[in-house]
């Protein structure tokens, strides 16, 4: 992708990825569902885990699975309402845009 995703872009992907799961996610299945729409790296991606987490937006817990701990990532109360928020944000952002880049189509 030719453009930039800032960290609030950034933030409200992996909240909506999350979000998806009632019982939460682990960073790797975060990482390729994220690579899935956008190009990232690992060493982008557990910076916007550890913001989130520090804004109360992600809480984590370890669970066993085949004989190793993993790290799960679940929304708090605090992360859905930002995750509504970037949503709303989002769909007038890019409401403005398409009217800007597609006018001439």
């Amino acid at each position: 992708m030719i453009f930039n995703t800032g960290s609030a872009l950034l933030d409200a992907i992996v909240l909506a990825i999350v979000a998806k799961e009632d019982a939460g996610t682990y960073g790797y299945k975060i990482t390729q569902d994220v690579r899935a729409v956008i190009e990232i790296s690992e060493s982008t991606l557990y910076p916007v885990l550890r913001r989130l987490l520090k804004d109360a937006c992600l809480e984590v817990y370890d669970q066993e699975t085949g004989g190793r701990n993993r790290r799960y990532y679940k929304t708090t109360e605090q992360g859905r309402r930002q995750l509504t928020l970037y949503q709303q944000e989002w769909a007038g952002y890019i409401k403005k845009i398409n009217s800007i880049l597609l006018e001439s189509q």
